[in-house]
């Protein structure tokens, strides 16, 4: 598995965490470089995790937010077990060592 990541810095007064993201599979058909790779970004909370993860794979950000900054009804994200809290504005802090978990419903037949 290839290593992938970027120290983006944390914005002004916050100290960034360093975190793994983990997608699931079905996001790799719309950002094929995320596939095969582990992801390591710094990022304070989940909104600086979201801006990180735009300058790795441009789009991204808004595949996973909506036009507000919000996330989208059919995306969840874990920090570790825990199911983001602030779908708002995405003020969940991290920790060095967690674990972004960046799962979308799927729907079809």
């Amino acid at each position: 598995m290839a290593d992938f990541g970027v120290a983006v810095p944390a914005s002004a007064g916050s100290i960034g965490a360093v975190v793994t993201v983990q997608f699931t599979r079905h996001l790799h058909s719309f950002f094929p470089k995320l596939e095969g790779t582990e992801v390591r970004i710094e990022a304070a909370t989940v909104a600086e995790a979201v801006r990180a993860l735009e300058a790795l794979a441009p789009g991204l950000a808004f595949y996973l937010c909506d036009e507000l900054g919000r996330l989208r009804r059919h995306v969840n994200i874990f920090v570790n077990t825990d199911r983001v809290k602030d779908r708002r504005a995405l003020s969940d802090p991290l920790r060095d060592g967690d674990t972004l978990w960046i799962l979308q419903a799927l729907s079809g037949g």
